[in-house]
């Protein structure tokens, strides 16, 4: 015994009146897509390379030093340090920096 169920008004509604996609919205998308990348992409450079000229700065301790394990930890940790602060920081210090990128691709 089958039984075919009506689908819901959302998706009537959806097969009356396809949607077209403009090209507004495309191009944004991709533009919006563009500057994620390149705010997550210059960020990680950025703030990755400042925190590893900080951790030069700091001598290895005498004691309690964890050996080559915790320099692997402190690198990846620099890392996931490096992407939060990207993402916290994009639009007052990398938006700038893509604004003057994107003139130069015009």
């Amino acid at each position: 015994m089958n039984v075919t169920l009506p689908p819901p008004a959302a998706l009537q509604a959806a097969q009356i009146s396809p949607a077209v996609p403009n090209q507004d919205a495309t191009a944004f998308a991709e533009g919006n897509e563009t500057r994620e990348k390149f705010h997550s992409v210059m960020g990680e450079m950025i703030f990755g390379q400042i925190l590893k000229a900080m951790r030069k700065t700091v001598g290895k301790p005498a004691y309690f030093h964890g050996g080559r394990a915790e320099e692997i930890f402190t690198q990846q940790l620099d890392q996931v340090l490096a992407e939060k602060i990207s993402e916290a920081s994009a639009e007052r210090f990398l938006e700038p920096m893509y604004q003057l990128w994107t003139l130069g691709r015009k």
